[in-house]
C-alpha cells in the first residue's frame, strides 16, 4: 500500500497521556507549574540570572544583537541608520531615534491577548516608548542632523525582565551598527512581591524584598515593578520605569541602588560581546 506523504504518521507504539499525568514531578506539585512548587528553595534576591549576549547576527541589518536570560527570556534586536529623515520640516540640528517593539505570537505561555488586538498593540507601543526613553540619552543624536536611526526589538520568549533585556540588546545593536554613543545603555529589572497578609498599606515591613531580574511568574505575582537603565561608564541613569505599591520611599531608594549595581555587573558581559563581534568582523 503506498504511503500518503501528505500526512504525518504517528509512532507505532504510544502511551496514554494519563500515564504521565499520574507521575509527580520532583519536589511534589504533580499538576502545578514548576514555579509554584512549594519545595523550591527561596532564591537570593540580589542574584543575577545568567546572561548570554551576541552581536552581529543579522546580515540584513546594519547592526544586530541577541540577548538571552536564563529562565527563558530571549530578545532579538536590529538597528539601521543613519538615514535621511523623511520629514521635510525636520530640525537641522538634531537626529531622530525611532524604536519598535514586537512580541512574537509564541513568546508567552498560557493565555495572552489576541495577536494584533488593541490590548497587545497598546502594550507594544508602551514598550517601544520606554525603549526609546532609555536609549536616547546614550546616542549622540547631535552627530546625525536631519537623520533617522531605527531600532526594532522582537521578543521571542517572555521569561520575565523582557524590557530590561530589550534595552541591553538594542544598545548592543546600535553599537554594532557603528552609531556614535556616549555609552551602552544597560537594563536591569526588579520586582517586589505583595505583602504576606495582602495588605499593601503597612509599608515595607509587611512586603517582601526587591528581586533582581525577576522571572515571569515573579513578575506576574508582584505588587511593584521597576526597570533601571544605566550608562555605567558615565554613572548616569538614562531611564527609570516602573510603578505599583512598593512601600515607603526608602524602599524605592533601595531598589534603585540594587538596580544600579545589577547594571554595573552586567556591563562587562556586554562589552565583551562587542569585542568578540569586532574580532569576528576583522577576521572575516
Amino acid at each position: 500500500m503506498p504511503l500518503d506523504h501528505r500526512r504525518l504518521h504517528g509512532p507505532e507504539d504510544s502511551q496514554p497521556p494519563e500515564l504521565w499525568a499520574a507521575q509527580p514531578r520532583d519536589g511534589g506539585g504533580g499538576g502545578e507549574d514548576e514555579d509554584e512548587g512549594s519545595g523550591a528553595a527561596p532564591r537570593d534576591p540580589c542574584a543575577l540570572r545568567p546572561l548570554f549576549a551576541r552581536a552581529g547576527l543579522l546580515s540584513q541589518a546594519e547592526g544586530s544583537a541577541y540577548v538571552e536570560l536564563s529562565g527563558g527570556t530571549k530578545v532579538l534586536c536590529a538597528a539601521w541608520g543613519p538615514r535621511e529623515a523623511a520629514e521635510p520640516g525636520a530640525a537641522p540640528g538634531a537626529g531622530r531615534l525611532t524604536c519598535d517593539f514586537r512580541r512574537a505570537p509564541f513568546c508567552a505561555r498560557g493565555a495572552r491577548p489576541r495577536p494584533g488586538g488593541a490590548a497587545e498593540r497598546e502594550a507594544e507601543r508602551e514598550a517601544a516608548a520606554a525603549l526609546r526613553e532609555a536609549l536616547e540619552p546614550a546616542v549622540r543624536l547631535s552627530r546625525y542632523p536631519r537623520a533617522r536611526l531605527a531600532v526594532s526589538a522582537l521578543l521571542l520568549q517572555d521569561g520575565g525582565s523582557a524590557l530590561a533585556a530589550a534595552i541591553s540588546a538594542a544598545s548592543l545593536a546600535l553599537a554594532d551598527a557603528g552609531v556614535e554613543m556616549y555609552d551602552l545603555a544597560v537594563g536591569c529589572a526588579l520586582c517586589r512581591p505583595p505583602p504576606n497578609d495582602g495588605d499593601g498599606d503597612k509599608g515595607d515591613s509587611s512586603a517582601g524584598p526587591w528581586l533582581l531580574q525577576p522571572g515571569e511568574a515573579e513578575e506576574r505575582r508582584s505588587a511593584a515593578r521597576l526597570t533601571v537603565a544605566l550608562l555605567p561608564a558615565l554613572n548616569q541613569l538614562s531611564a527609570v520605569l516602573g510603578g505599583g505599591r512598593g512601600g515607603e520611599p526608602e524602599g524605592w531608594g533601595r531598589a534603585m541602588r540594587l538596580g544600579v549595581e545589577g547594571c554595573q555587573r552586567i556591563y562587562p558581559v556586554l562589552r565583551h560581546c562587542l569585542l568578540r563581534a569586532a574580532r569576528r568582523r576583522d577576521g572575516a
